[in-house]
């Protein structure tokens, strides 16, 4: 899922890996200098939650 920036640029992704149809990997990837945690890219996937 591409992570989004205030300008609609794509600034990052989260990527989810599985195995054996389970959850096995989650990461969060910055396209910059900037970094992200699980709970920075929550809140860009689900602004709604805030």
């Amino acid at each position: 899922m591409e992570l989004f920036g205030a300008d609609g640029e794509t600034i990052g992704e989260v990527l989810v890996f599985a195995e054996d149809g389970y959850l096995a990997w989650l990461e969060v990837c910055s396209w910059s200098e900037d970094t992200f945690t699980l709970n920075d890219a929550h809140r860009m996937l689900c602004p709604c939650d805030r």
